[in-house]
């Protein structure tokens, strides 16, 4: 059978680490210090990147997706930054002691690199939506004419959703009413954006950071992270050891990814990815599809569809239109009619019992009293007995009731087969 991939993302915190040079125990207040130290100088580099990048020349560079040498730019982002000399200094100035700068590796660095690229790439798609804004600006911004609709959706990117087409007009009308003409470029509409205070380990190697499974619930993750918010040597980083759980999203079975690395409310936010193998249908020899969709008000719609002139080479795939759905209305308000008469029987079966307590009381005050004026004891009907047999009477049948409309409610209970004689 095929296999597929699901790929996913799971949250997990670090709560503790410990430096394996010395064996120091962090807490989780130092542990997240130095993360954040890690984090912070990251996003310092990303953000000279992305902000000395943001112009229209450079973004058309990029676009191009060429290398200054000719050749194609590489997936991997920083591998693309560096084929466009777009790189991060060895330091970062004005950080260090002596005069130095700020010391980082080359694979702190390929993190940084890797979040620029990233964050100018997407950039582009936004780019690509405001310029097909521009080409298609209307004469008249209060009123489209049909032709000018019509222009509009063809010159847009294949995947833009109502709600950018919105957005994105909505900056080039503020330029247009600031400015009084038109932007240019998505330069002039958007300033830089803003770099999250986050560490890609993706990018780097075993050098800076290792990721290992301990068990079916838990994982180590090896980092390198500075001693000081300023490190200037090698020997201001040191490899640390964080031990996190795995949420039961993660499966035995899931091969992990290494993560990103960020700070939330004082906390260490570890994103891992992972992967999960699912078998996948075979892409030939089906003729028959079931196509289901999970909605609001109705559960779940689908359709049948049918591969027609599948030996003639033609594929087309056919359905008669006759819509398949499961509506869940009618045992929706069932199951609301049995919580409310299940609320309304535990209150009358509540009621019963607090009557039952203070008619208890009642009758053990009487008791003392009829003591100490009639010595004598005379057998006579009291109507306390009567009602104290009413009342238990009631209350048993309410809480018979009750059990009953709870088993309607909840799954049905397994049969237990009897016992062999």
């Amino acid at each position: 059978m095929r296999m597929a991939v699901m790929v996913a993302t799971a949250t997990c915190t670090g709560h503790r680490a410990v430096v394996e040079a010395t064996g120091q125990v962090l807490t989780g207040p130092l542990l997240a210090e130095r993360v954040a130290w890690l984090t912070a100088l990251t996003r310092a580099m990303t953000a000279g990147i992305v902000a000395g990048r943001w112009n229209a020349r450079d973004l058309d560079v990029l676009a191009a997706g060429v290398g200054v040498d000719g050749r194609v730019l590489p997936v991997k982002g920083w591998m693309a930054i560096r084929r466009l000399a777009w790189g991060c200094a060895a330091g970062i100035p004005g950080g260090g002691v002596s005069g130095g700068g700020v010391y980082v590796s080359d694979r702190v660095r390929r993190c940084a690199e890797e979040q620029a690229a990233r964050m100018l790439r997407a950039a582009l798609h936004r780019r690509g939506v405001v310029a097909a804004i521009l080409a298609t600006w209307p004469q008249n911004p209060q009123r489209r004419s049909e032709t000018e609709w019509k222009a509009l959706p063809a010159a847009l990117p294949q995947g833009v959703t109502p709600a950018e087409i919105r957005n994105r007009t909505r900056q080039v009308r503020a330029v247009l009413e600031r400015e009084g003409v038109l932007p240019g470029d998505l330069t002039e509409v958007e300033e830089p954006p803003r770099v999250a205070a986050q560490a890609v380990l993706a990018a780097a190697d075993r050098q800076l950071v290792t990721l290992t499974r301990t068990s079916d619930t838990s994982a180590m993750l090896r980092v390198q992270l500075p001693l000081n918010s300023s490190p200037t040597s090698p020997k201001d980083w040191a490899w640390h050891a964080i031990v996190f759980t795995l949420p039961p999203t993660v499966a035995p079975e899931a091969k992990l990814c290494t993560p990103t690395v960020r700070i939330v409310h004082g906390k260490v936010r570890i994103d891992l990815p992972f992967q999960t193998p699912i078998p996948s249908a075979p892409a030939t020899g089906h003729t028959v599809a079931l196509g289901l969709d999970w909605g609001v008000n109705t559960l779940l719609t689908g359709t049948i569809a049918r591969l027609r002139d599948a030996r003639l080479g033609e594929g087309r795939v056919c359905t008669d239109g006759r819509m398949l759905r499961y509506d869940a209305t009618a045992i929706s308000a069932k199951l609301h009619r049995l919580r409310g008469q299940r609320e309304h029987l535990a209150t009358k079966r509540d009621h019963c019992a607090a009557l039952l307590s203070g008619l208890d009381a009642a009758t053990a005050d009487d008791a003392c009293d009829a003591a100490a004026t009639a010595p004598t004891a005379v057998d006579t009907p009291d109507a306390g007995d009567v009602r104290r047999a009413a009342l238990e009477r009631g209350h048993r049948v309410l809480a018979v009731e009750h059990e009953r409309v709870c088993a309607r409610i909840g799954p049905p209970l397994p049969k237990v087969a009897p016992a062999p004689k």
